[in-house]
């Protein structure tokens, strides 16, 4: 069997039909980005906006995120966007365990044909589904390794905008990143564990700094 490319699983996520979150989409959304990105940024799923378009993060979230990625002197295709759930939950609501696991293949082809250096988790949805059971208020800010994969981990850009005091804390979180891919360079020589290797402590009250 052939290794799909991306344009072979964007075609697989706009044709499928695999959960009722087909019924009520207007537009999947695949992702969208450089395929030899270096960084890959892992979101929850489509919004309004991402829906009527097709695309991720074109909403008030990604002109967030946009901005931020200007900060650190990268701009959208210079890096690929995705999210765990390809297809808008209606009204926003939380992907449903179901809706989670019919989307997997996906994201885990597109991460297998990309493959990042470093892949930012933005919110709990993303976290949880390469870490199950963590919670981002405690690794948030934080760079860490499964197996040979690099993570780094964010709150969601639209966090900043329901909540706004954490926007600095995404801000300050989002600038660590250059440091972060940085590291992974010194650390991509040591072999795989076949499990969660921390590279960095998650942040207590007093020290939210990786670096």
């Amino acid at each position: 069997m052939a290794v799909p490319d991306l344009e072979a699983v964007c075609n697989a996520v706009i044709a499928c039909r695999k959960c009722d979150l087909s019924a009520t989409r207007t537009r999947a959304v695949p992702g969208e980005g450089s395929p030899s990105a270096e960084i890959m940024f892992v979101g929850e799923g489509p919004g309004f906006h991402e829906d009527q378009q097709g695309r991720p993060f074109v909403g008030p979230a990604g002109k967030f995120l946009e901005e931020m990625l200007g900060t650190i002197g990268l701009q959208r295709a210079d890096v690929y966007i995705a999210n765990v759930v390809k297809c808008r939950p209606p009204g926003n609501r939380d992907p449903l365990p179901d809706e989670v696991e019919s989307c997997r293949p996906y994201l885990d082809e597109q991460i297998s044909i990309i493959r990042p250096r470093l892949i930012v988790t933005l919110g709990r949805f993303s976290l949880t589904w390469f870490f199950p059971g963590d919670t981002i208020g405690k690794v948030h800010g934080t760079l860490r390794r499964l197996e040979r994969q690099y993570f780094f981990h964010l709150y969601h850009p639209a966090a900043a905008l329901h909540a706004g005091s954490l926007r600095k804390t995404i801000e300050d979180d989002f600038s660590k990143i250059p440091a972060a891919l940085e590291k992974v360079t010194t650390l991509e020589s040591v072999p795989g564990e076949g499990q969660l290797v921390a590279v960095a402590a998650a942040p207590s009250a007093e020290q939210s700094r990786m670096f």
